[in-house]
């Protein structure tokens, strides 16, 4: 398959869909009639600075100002309104600045100002309105006394017991609606913790007075028994049926009823699953006291299996007598057994391109345990300027998930914050690369995943068994040997095998894809070849002609390998976040290895991380190609695609996220601005990659840098994204010659003396007159389409 995407038709049609815009009129009020008027800004004046930047959200939502791209979207687009595309102007409502007026003047008294008065006013000019509110607060009221009635004496005992943890509410704090809702919907959920099934938000009631003087209130909270009850019933769970129906929702002909134990009997219309993929994960024992959140925790556990499409919360029965027990109904509707999920990437620099295409198909319940077996195929590919293939690699994996661990002793289940899971996988790779070599690797293991508490997730992987061949291009050999770059021999094209150890621990990932503020922190640690190292030891096995112990033969690998990946998420409102994310590693070859395997090396480039650099061609440190092989094109030539690796990374990127248009072809379009930087560099000073070590009095000067921007095209389901990244500072020149951009921006969708002096330094073709005929180009943009988002 060969494609080619003209740079120059590319930015044509960009600028073809901006002009577009651009030349139907850039106003905010070409699409208004003569008498309406847009809302183009609010004011907001007397308002706490605490509480001013949420009172413009009280305005109504029909008078707030428009995005003005999403408002071009819709002049240009939507054909007067029958469209449903962009954002249809504000026009100004009068009964609407009435509504909103009355809307923050109720959020100030709720807030304690409970005197305040507010006022509005607006402002046009040129059919464009400002909305003025104008807020006299007054004084703020504070709580003097917090007294309660509480009827049932066991209730009372409980609140008491519980009162700190729960309430807002204090003698001296500033007197909120907001604090007395909170204790409200804090008792009710406290109550339905503990037996309370009949308990409603409408027994408790508050009582204030605010008529002194003085600007304080007494509060009284109140909590009511049931009419005609001196108390509260408490509940108890009794027996629990689950029924399971075919994928369709439907319960068609007969089933058996299993009765599991004592408490749980089973339904299954679907016939696909035993009764512990369902017991295991309710949270609700015969006996127990009702309990709200087991409710909820049942129902979250039994969706995360993903074997269910539809997991209801329990439904609950009184039994007829008076022992205040429940009978639980939990009814699931389960996923299809099979799927198949189709992905891809594709990326774009000068006359270079490829792809990056996947399948997974998904079997969702081997062997009726709610065991998944995925089967993941995965094939990438690089083209040259020449449009031939530069490297590709196909990948096949086997994983089969059981959602619980499995170990030859006990271990309890762990399912309070998240399913645990072991995985069993078996991983090939085959990869190609032109006139370099051929590799193809084997990795089997087991893995083993839980959560500590629903924030913290350890995955340990107490085996993994390892096997890499590689075969050099004789011709791409030779240059080695002739070069005496034996470690490049080494690093691709020799047999290794090794056995390892990981263990991951992720903090923070279930707020992924959010636009809170948080953090989020993953760290991860390899460590191989130790068992394998004693082994050889203690059998005494031969070493080959590098002096490296030998084990079934092959020589295997022995490293300590660690990356860290800290990322901090700043919400901005309305969508908008700004991410700082810090990703640094190192591996380190000891005892049976000088030098760690293709596989556990670091590489940097491509649309993860410093997306201005195609995959894998950065660095190490200030590795410069055409400088270091000088004349010597074939060498280059031979060499020329060659990846770049070290065992130390360290990538930071910035990115500033936003909504450009709410609707557009049924997505949402967003953006984003962002900055990479970082490189990878080799432990100590290397022959073969000069300047390439890691130094800290040289590491701004070995650090690139790209800028960029993107789009994001938000389907709800999946994120297909495009990134166009420039590099900014590229550290294979030195001083001020690595701020490329800045140095030649002339050049940067253009030819020039630059440009054809770094085609002419790095030849890859010269004919019988010396003329460079083939040569690397440099291209200052990349482009990048993915589905998901980078980080």
């Amino acid at each position: 398959m060969k494609a080619y995407i003209n740079p120059a038709v590319f930015r044509l049609t960009i600028l073809s869909i901006l002009l577009l815009i651009i030349g139907s009129g850039c106003s905010s009020t070409r699409g208004l009639k003569k008498d309406q008027v847009i809302v183009r800004k609010i004011t907001i004046h007397g308002i706490d600075k605490e509480f001013a930047e949420a009172a413009v959200n009280y305005v109504d939502k029909e008078q707030q100002p428009n995005n003005w791209l999403n408002l071009q979207f819709y002049y240009t687009f939507s054909k007067n309104g029958k469209r449903n595309f962009g954002e249809a102007p504000s026009i100004l409502d009068s009964n609407l600045v009435e509504f909103s007026r009355f809307q923050i003047e109720k959020y100030i008294q709720n807030r304690g100002y409970l005197k305040a008065k507010v006022k509005d006013s607006i402002v046009v000019k040129k059919q464009k309105a400002e909305l003025v509110f104008t807020a006299h607060e007054g004084p703020m009221f504070r709580i003097r006394k917090v007294t309660d009635s509480i009827a049932d004496k066991n209730i009372k005992n409980l609140y008491n017991a519980n009162r700190n943890k729960i309430s807002h509410i204090s003698p001296g704090a500033r007197f909120d609606t907001d604090s007395l809702a909170h204790d409200r919907d804090e008792l009710y959920a406290l109550m339905k913790r503990n037996g309370y099934f009949d308990f409603y938000r409408q027994y408790i009631s508050f009582d204030y007075d605010s008529t002194f003087n003085s600007s304080v209130v007494d509060v009284k909270m109140n909590i009511d028994n049931p009419a005609g009850k001196k108390e509260h019933p408490v509940y108890t769970i009794n027996n629990t049926l689950i029924t399971i129906s075919r994928s369709n929702g439907r319960t068609p002909g007969k089933a058996d009823t299993l009765q599991v134990d004592s408490q749980f009997r089973f339904v299954d219309f679907s016939g696909r699953f035993k009764p512990r993929v369902v017991k295991d994960y309710t949270f609700q024992r015969k006996g127990d006291l009702y309990n709200a959140d087991n409710q909820t925790l049942t129902t979250t556990r039994l969706s995360e299996l993903s074997v269910f499409r539809n997991v209801p919360n329990p439904t609950y029965e009184k039994l007829p007598d008076s022992s205040n027990r429940l009978n639980t109904k939990i009814d699931i509707v389960p996923l299809k057994k099979m799927s198949d999920r189709v992905e891809g990437e594709v990326l774009f620099s000068g006359g270079r391109f490829g792809y990056n295409v996947g399948t997974t198909f998904t079997n969702r319940n081997l062997f009726k345990q709610a065991a998944i077996l995925q089967v993941k195929l995965n094939w990438s590919i690089l083209f040259d300027n020449g449009h031939s293939i530069q490297n590709q690699e196909l990948r096949a994996g086997v994983s089969l998930i059981y959602p619980r661990i499995l170990t030859p002793f006990d271990f309890p289940l762990l399912g309070k914050f998240g399913v645990p899971h072991t995985t069993f996988s078996s991983n090939y790779s085959l990869f190609y690369q032109k006139d370099l070599v051929r590799r193809e690797s084997f990795i089997n293991s087991i893995s083993y995943d839980f959560f500590e508490t629903g924030r913290k997730q350890h995955t340990i992987t107490p085996i993994s068994i390892e096997f890499s061949r590689g075969i050099l291009d004789p011709a791409a050999r030779d240059t080695f040997i002739k070069q005496n770059r034996l470690s490049y021999v080494k690093l691709i094209g020799r047999t290794t095998f090794t056995t390892g150890s990981q263990y991951t621990f992720q903090y923070n990932a279930l707020e992924l894809n959010s636009y809170k503020s948080f953090t989020y922190f993953r760290g991860s640690l390899d460590i191989g070849g130790n068992f394998l190292s004693l082994a050889s030891s203690v059998f005494n096995t031969s070493r080959d002609a590098d002096n490296e112990r030998k084990m079934f033969g092959y020589t295997f690998s022995q490293y300590a390998k660690t990356e860290l990946d800290l990322r901090i998420y700043k919400s901005l409102g309305d969508e908008r976040q700004f991410i700082f994310r810090i990703n640094p590693g190192i591996g380190i070859p000891y005892g049976n290895s000088n030098q760690l395997i293709f596989e556990k090396n670091f590489y940097t480039g491509g649309a993860n991380d410093i997306r201005a650099w195609l995959p894998r061609t950065l660095g190490p440190g200030q590795f410069n190609r055409g400088t270091f092989y000088g004349n010597d094109y074939n060498t280059r030539a031979g060499l020329q695609y060659l990846d770049q690796f070290g065992e130390i990374k360290i990538i930071g990127n910035a990115e500033y996220r936003y909504t450009l248009a709410n609707n557009l072809w049924g997505a949402k379009l967003k953006g984003a601005l962002f900055m990479d930087a970082g490189n990878v560099w080799r432990l100590g000073k290397k022959a073969e990659n000069p300047d390439g070590e890691f130094r800290f009095d040289n590491l701004l000067q070995s650090t690139a840098v790209g800028i960029g921007t993107g789009l994001r095209f938000d389907l709800g389901f999946f994120i297909f994204r495009l990134d166009a990244a420039f590099k900014f500072k590229d550290p294979q020149f030195n001083g001020s010659d690595q701020w490329v951009l800045i140095k030649h921006f002339g050049e940067l969708f253009n030819d020039g003396p630059f440009k054809k002096a770094y085609y002419q330094n790095n030849a890859t073709a010269k004919d019988s007159n010396g003329n460079v005929t083939k040569g690397d180009s440099y291209n200052f943009m990349q482009l990048n389409f993915g589905v998901g988002l980078p980080f």
